[in-house]
């Protein structure tokens, strides 16, 4: 989904960078060699690949894969099909998968890929060849010890096979654990589709337990309605709140009286869009940031909450499920107007967690119940926040600093543990 809601040229990586570098004012016990590392990813894939469209003409695409670190495993993070994409982006999303795998504690490092291209351009047999060349072409990062793909942005489980077939074919045998976010019926696993989502609601859900609160009654608006949003929506709108807005790439819908979020999916289903669903007003996406609620959700693209709008955002919780929806300046103006925000890092990491425990299951071709995954991503989840607000608690500082102090302090120790080789 791609909106605007500033004219800043800062790219992702910058903002990435600047987070770093906030935490590591606060991190203890490291060499500051160690985090000076973390600056950099350790190794990037750029590719050109040429596919044979539809009418027998051939574009040339380009593609990229990113490892930012293997301190702590194998490499792990999606690939997104998006006009946009672009290095910068990549490596800060690479970065970002660090500290989130780092901060709920599964054994990966970070990594992410995309392709520069606008999937709604293709025709179905066009995107499994653009899909099948990259992944030939990402082939020499990609194994399933070494560095582990899901979906990310205009990908799916669909995309997923594709990738995992090209892989197996290349090995001779079928190689189940290569990807992550798979059908079900290719060893995907059960709850993988809406742990993200899934993910948001557990981390609202504690940080309002702890204040006292509910989510019962609470307001809420959603930017984005892809997997992530819709999700999110649906989850916080079960949990009793009054879900008043939602929005995707073709605008947005509002109403202050509560929209019925399952009858919002199946318009989607239908048309294809919120948009005009039945009792609806329109909205776009920048306005949809600034409606009156209690939680703001921003689940689609980065760069959303900026130092244009942070000071016009009237939600008192922000909850992030989005990769990079707040721009550093944006941070620094919602925590001093006391605005909470439930960094992605913490609160969208339920795909990456949902993501390990279907790599393990494809490992040990032994698969568990939807009802054990969520038990057991509510705890992972659950108990990762309480440890970035004890940390934010200890040493005063906001959450998103406090959640990449806590990683970047495991990384880099890590780091040290190793040492240097040769």
């Amino acid at each position: 989904m791609s909106t605007t809601t500033s004219h800043t040229t800062e790219n992702a990586y910058t903002v990435a960078l600047k987070q770093l570098d906030r935490a590591a004012q606060h991190v203890e016990g490291v060499d500051r060699w160690a985090i000076d590392r973390l600056h950099y990813p350790q190794r990037e894939l750029t590719v050109n690949f040429p596919v044979k469209m539809d009418d027998g003409s051939v574009e040339v695409f380009t593609g990229y894969r990113v490892h930012h670190s293997t301190l702590r495993g194998p490499t792990k993070g999606g690939i997104r099909y998006h006009p946009e994409v672009d290095i910068n982006e990549v490596r800060a999303l690479a970065m970002w998968m660090t500290w989130k795998c780092a901060i709920v504690g599964i054994p990966y490092g970070g990594a992410k890929g995309g392709v520069v291209v606008d999937p709604a351009l293709l025709s179905l047999r066009e995107l499994e060849h653009l899909t099948r060349r990259y992944a030939t072409e990402i082939s020499i990062l990609m194994n399933p010890k070494g560095d582990i793909p899901a979906p990310d942005v205009n990908t799916n489980a669909q995309i997923m096979a594709w990738i995992m077939d090209t892989y197996s074919m290349h090995q001779g045998f079928t190689s189940l654990a290569v990807v992550t976010g798979k059908p079900i019926e290719m060893g995907g696993s059960l709850g993988r589709n809406t742990a993200t989502g899934r993910g948001v609601m557990f981390v609202i859900r504690e940080s309002l337990r702890q204040q006292g609160k509910t989510i019962k009654g609470l307001v809420a608006a959603v930017q984005g309605f892809g997997n992530v949003g819709s999700i999110s929506a649906l989850s916080v709108y079960q949990e009793g709140a009054r879900v008043v807005a939602v929005s995707d790439v073709r605008g947005g819908i509002y109403n202050p009286q509560g929209l019925d979020i399952p009858k919002v999916i199946e318009h989607v289903e239908y048309t294809g869009s919120v948009v005009n669903f039945p009792g609806s007003q329109s909205v776009t996406n920048a306005e949809l940031l600034l409606l009156p609620c209690d939680i703001l959700i921003p689940a689609a693209l980065g760069n959303q909450l900026t130092e244009d709008n942070a000071k016009d955002v009237k939600a008192w919780m922000i909850a992030e499920g989005a990769n990079g929806p707040t721009t550093p300046e944006a941070d620094l103006i919602f925590d001093e107007r006391g605005i909470q925000v439930l960094p992605d890092v913490v609160a969208n990491a339920g795909g990456v967690t949902v993501s390990y425990f279907e790599w393990v299951q494809d490992l040990e071709w032994f698969f568990w119940s939807a009802e054990e995954i969520e038990k057991r991503l509510e705890t992972i989840l659950v108990n990762s926040f309480n440890a970035v607000k004890d940390i934010s608690i200890k040493k005063h500082i906001d959450m998103r600093t406090a959640a990449q102090v806590l990683a970047v302090e495991r990384v880099a120790k890590a780091q040290m543990i190793s040492g240097l080789y040769p």
